[in-house]
């Protein structure tokens, strides 16, 4: 074994190892296969018992302590650090011989130093168990993935104080069958606790034990709602913004779904988004393409010719905008914006042969897929599914001349739940028809509008009137939404006045998904709950 002894100097490695700790001297530093060793020893007098306080300076024994620590130049680190035990004087006192302390180096009975056990909590924290292993060995550390996550359960759990805006929210542990509840302060976005159910008693026993919670943000769960009455009594509750209006979104579901005979009997002047027709004015010969295509291939056909005219080249154009110079100069070169719109050519397939084989057995009335690619793979043709299925689909088209599907079920409903300025032409158009056919969905839409403009202008103290105009429409779902609304009435009624929300809540929740796959499931709650406290 070939030993490199290197040449001690002490102030150098007392500067570099040892930097704030007065305490060690440096006595000698070898290098040997990759690990740099550095001999150390207490530099004090004595030392002052644990228990009575008293100095002593006489020596019992010497006993060595082998601390590894962060690696040097890609190198392992090792102290050897000679401890001394000296012999309490005091004649009362219950301990006899007590060590030399090196509190600014390591704890008593560690293996490892101060500084690198900060770092292993750091990489357990980021990365968890197997994870945080294979980084601690790239950099030279060389922990084990439990010792990492002993490394994060020993750490302490962040002291706070009892937020004044509490925010409340489910999470799963296992979806479908456990569920945990997550604690935030609403103010300050951070999480305060984590507790083992979603249901009354926990969280009740929390609130009695941290007083001073005097708003609630919470969805409309019952469970929540009993525990923040018995935990806050005196606590405002406050009812998710988002939360009511999803349950309005699927009301408004199962009103479109009761009345879905209105869609089905579209006007021949109805089309649907992406069809093509006649633009006013124009024969149907010289009609052109609209939809959310079409309006970008205009938009940008206008942009980049109006950059043109103020003098700009076509590669400032397209490093300007990032675009590629050939998408560029296609623009450029189109006197139209229909110009830009190219028929798409199919590639070469190695199901051309074969379609008109497909094509006959199709109509022969053979419409399975899967039994039309066994005839094929059984002729040793070089053709997979997913070809014959893509290649039968285009068979089950509608014809050119079919009159435009209606709607869907879920279209209108996010017609009628979305923004007004979101929605496109083609889009306002087909919703018109629709409640130009269907009086029960038109006075829905009204419904609708009315609780937007209630959520968004905060006028809560309207909520009433509405519901009471809703009951008196009876529409299937909408009723059920409005009258079920009153047995948490002061709570929605509050979430609609107040600016307080669960946003925070809904991004703590996200954070705790992230955290749970990078544990791989494996984790028992109390780790899950250290990590999500201390990240």
């Amino acid at each position: 074994m070939m030993v490199l002894v290197m040449q001690t100097d002490a102030p150098f490695w007392d500067s570099l190892v040892f930097e704030g700790i007065d305490d060690v001297d440096v006595e000698a530093v070898t290098a040997a296969f990759g690990t740099v060793e550095v001999v150390a020893r207490g530099r004090a007098a004595g030392s002052v018992c644990p228990d009575c306080s008293r100095f002593s300076d006489r020596v019992h024994d010497r006993y060595q302590r082998r601390l590894r620590d962060l690696p040097l130049a890609e190198q392992g680190f090792v102290i050897r650090l000679t401890v001394r035990r000296f012999i309490c004087g005091t004649a009362d006192c219950p301990r006899r011989t007590f060590a030399e302390p090196f509190s600014r180096l390591a704890a008593p009975h560690a293996r490892f130093t101060t500084r690198l056990n900060h770092a292993l909590e750091r990489v357990g924290l980021a990365l968890a168990g197997r994870a945080g292993a294979r980084l601690a060995a790239r950099l030279g550390f060389g922990a084990g993935r439990m010792t990492l996550l002993r490394r994060v359960m020993a750490l302490p759990d962040p002291g706070f104080s009892t937020p004044r805006v509490l925010g409340v929210d489910d999470f799963a542990i296992r979806r479908g069958q456990s569920y945990s509840t997550v604690l935030t302060s609403v103010e300050d976005h951070r999480v305060v606790d984590v507790l083992p159910t979603r249901e009354a008693g926990p969280l009740v026993g929390w609130l009695v034990s941290h007083p001073g919670v005097e708003i609630i943000c919470r969805d409309r769960a019952g469970a929540y709602a009993e525990g923040a009455r018995r935990g806050a009594p005196k606590a405002l509750q406050v009812a998710d913004r988002f939360h009511l209006w999803q349950c309005l979104g699927r009301a408004v579901e199962t009103c479109v779904a009761a009345h879905r005979d209105c869609l089905h009997n579209p006007s021949p002047a109805g089309t649907l988004p992406g069809a093509t027709r006649p633009a006013p004015g124009r024969s149907p010969d010289e009609s052109e393409p609209v939809g959310r295509r079409a309006e970008r291939k205009k938009a940008a056909h206008a942009l980049v010719h109006e950059l043109l005219a103020q003098g700009h080249s076509r590669r400032a154009i397209a490093r300007h905008l990032g675009w590629g110079l050939n998408t560029v100069l296609r623009y450029a070169n189109a006197a139209r914006w229909q110009d830009t719109i190219r028929e798409s050519q199919s590639r070469p397939s190695r199901l051309d042969p074969y379609k008109p084989y497909l094509e006959r057995r199709f109509a022969e009335g053979c419409t399975s897929v899967t039994h039309l690619h066994r005839e094929l793979v059984a002729d040793n043709a070089p053709v997979t599914y997913q070809m014959v299925r893509a290649h039968i689909a285009t068979f089950r088209r509608a014809p050119a001349d079919a009159p435009p599907r209606p709607p869907s079920v879920r279209q209108v409903t996010s017609w009628l739940t979305r923004h007004p300025t979101t929605l496109t032409e083609e889009d306002r158009a087909s919703l018109k028809e629709v409640l130009a056919r269907c009086p029960e969905l038109d006075r829905a839409a009204a419904h609708v509008r009315d609780f937007g403009e209630i959520l968004t202008n905060r006028r809560g103290a309207t909520l009433p009137t509405w519901i009471h105009a809703v009951d008196a429409s009876q529409l299937p779902g909408l009723t059920g939404f409005a009258l079920h609304l009153y047995r948490d009435l002061d709570a929605v009624t509050a979430g609609l006045t107040l600016d307080w929300s669960s946003g925070s809540i809904e991004g703590a929740v996200n954070r705790i998904k992230k955290i749970k796959r990078q544990l791989y499931g494996r984790a028992g709650f109390e780790l899950l709950r250290k990590m999500i406290l201390l990240q």
